[in-house]
């Protein structure tokens, strides 16, 4: 059962150098519940894993003010309960709200238990069960690694033997900057700087192995936005063609959403409803003259991807001139087109 709660949090910060920030926080929540959000999938054989919040006992950031005051306090935090001891099994809890190319995440983990393994991990830039990258700390091993899976196949370890307690909590930090990646665990560099161009972007989320028991907590993400391809090709566009005064690109992100605005020169534009003519531009498979003013002319032609599939329309508002036509307008707006369509694989390639 889950729990319909604002437990992510999205601040445009202009302190913080990646742009925007996403904090997961499991502790307003109510134990039993598996948070809203997330999507629970398993890597090779065996069960899906547990993933449910818990309570437990997180240190206080401020010291005690005796020694007899207690040092944390109680709070929900996610856990991984299955002790299914299938070797290997790794469950994972996919936070799908958001794709992350460049980033800084923060967190904490704690090893609670485990017969066969006693494990905590975060898997990053994640394209399905069969390609990521992740970084784990294993309690009963005393390592550190960092690995990636390419269609199922390990590769790896990179890292070190680290002594890693099982039954106190841990810091861990992530840093992913183009393709160089970077960790720490409880404030010390435990995996230099490495290079790795296989996935730029991806999910995240959190990891186990077998029937280890950890638990996480909240989870602070800072990032930097990805622009879809959509706005890509209009600010291109826009550089390219100067003369331009207006683009905008009309799509549905599925077969059975409405027609939005996915790319325009004015970023508040984004996401409103499309005009009839850009469904109608599709249907009809031809461009649509919007009409002439004392200083620009605009049309609305369909725009396809690389297999020639109507994917999305466009509309194009040029400066106008003494004995401008429909028909010539039409022939003015090609090439801009035309230039986007190169760029176009599929109508997901255009606005995930």
């Amino acid at each position: 059962m889950q729990r319909s709660l604002s437990i992510v949090g999205l601040v445009l910060s202009s302190c913080a150098v990646l742009g925007a920030e996403k904090l997961l926080e499991f502790r307003d929540l109510k134990p039993g519940i598996t948070p809203v959000g997330f999507r629970s999938v398993l890597a090779g054989t065996g069960p899906m894993g547990e993933w449910r919040i818990v309570m437990d006992e997180v240190p206080s950031i401020l010291p005690p003010l005796t020694p007899d005051a207690a040092s944390g306090y109680k709070q929900p935090v996610l856990g991984q309960l299955s002790r299914d001891r299938t070797d290997e099994r790794f469950p994972m809890l996919v936070y799908d709200e958001e794709t992350f190319s460049d980033f800084a995440l923060s967190t904490r983990f704690k090893i609670v238990d485990g017969q066969a393994e006693q494990m905590a991990g975060i898997v990053f830039r994640m394209q399905d069960e069969r390609n990521y990258y992740y970084i784990r700390a294993s309690a009963l091993g005393g390592t550190f690694y960092f690995f990636k899976i390419v269609n199922g196949q390990r590769i790896g370890p990179i890292g070190n033997n680290l002594p890693i307690a099982r039954g106190i909590w841990h810091d861990l930090s992530i840093e992913c900057k183009g393709s160089r990646i970077h960790a720490s665990l409880d404030g010390k560099e435990a995996i230099p700087w490495l290079d790795d161009p296989t996935f730029s972007a991806g999910k995240i989320a959190f990891w186990t192995k077998s029937d280890s028991v950890t638990h996480f907590g909240d989870t602070r993400i800072t990032y930097k936005p990805r622009e879809i391809l959509a706005q890509m090709l209009v600010g291109d566009a826009l550089k390219k063609y100067p003369r331009l005064l207006g683009l905008k690109i009309y799509a549905a992100v599925s077969n059975d959403a409405p027609m939005k605005v996915v790319g325009s020169m004015d970023k508040n534009e984004l996401g409103a409803e499309a005009p009839r003519e850009a469904q109608e531009v599709l249907m009809r498979d031809k461009g649509y003259f919007l009409g002439k003013g004392r200083h620009s002319v605009a049309v609305t032609v369909p725009l396809r991807d690389s297999n020639g599939e109507k994917v999305a329309a466009v509309r194009v508002i040029m400066q106008t001139f003494l004995g401008q036509t429909e028909k010539n307008a039409l022939v003015r707006a090609m090439p801009v087109v035309k230039d986007m369509e190169s760029r176009i694989r599929s109508r997901d390639d255009l606005v995930q």
